[in-house]
């Protein structure tokens, strides 16, 4: 493509919009994995003892093995959440720019 192409593309609306999405959406899962990742390590260097401590009575695992299991999970999901919406919705976004700035090349 063109850097004429390119400007076409950085002068839609949809291109700020796409930009304005994306980025709000990968800085609110960041913030989130961020606050929940360094909030363990918080636990386990304020409150290590807690992290011992069985679940249930009687039961054989701790709740740091359960915390840390949920996060992995969570991160996993986030992880496939961002993808399907990058692939599906912003890839979409992107497509429909580069025909409209292809068009107006026309």
């Amino acid at each position: 493509m063109s850097s004429v192409m390119y400007e076409r593309m950085r002068v839609n609306p949809k291109f700020q919009k796409l930009v304005q999405e994306r980025g709000r959406f990968a800085w609110t899962l960041a913030t989130i994995v961020l606050v929940l990742f360094y909030g363990f390590f918080m636990l386990v260097a304020f409150n290590p003892g807690l992290l011992g401590q069985k679940v249930a009575e009687g039961s054989m695992w701790p709740i740091g093995y359960t915390i840390e299991l949920v996060l992995f999970v969570f991160f996993w999901l986030t992880t496939v959440v961002y993808v399907r919406r990058a692939n599906g919705e912003f890839d979409d976004l992107t497509q429909e720019l580069i025909k409209e700035a292809q068009k107006e090349g026309k």
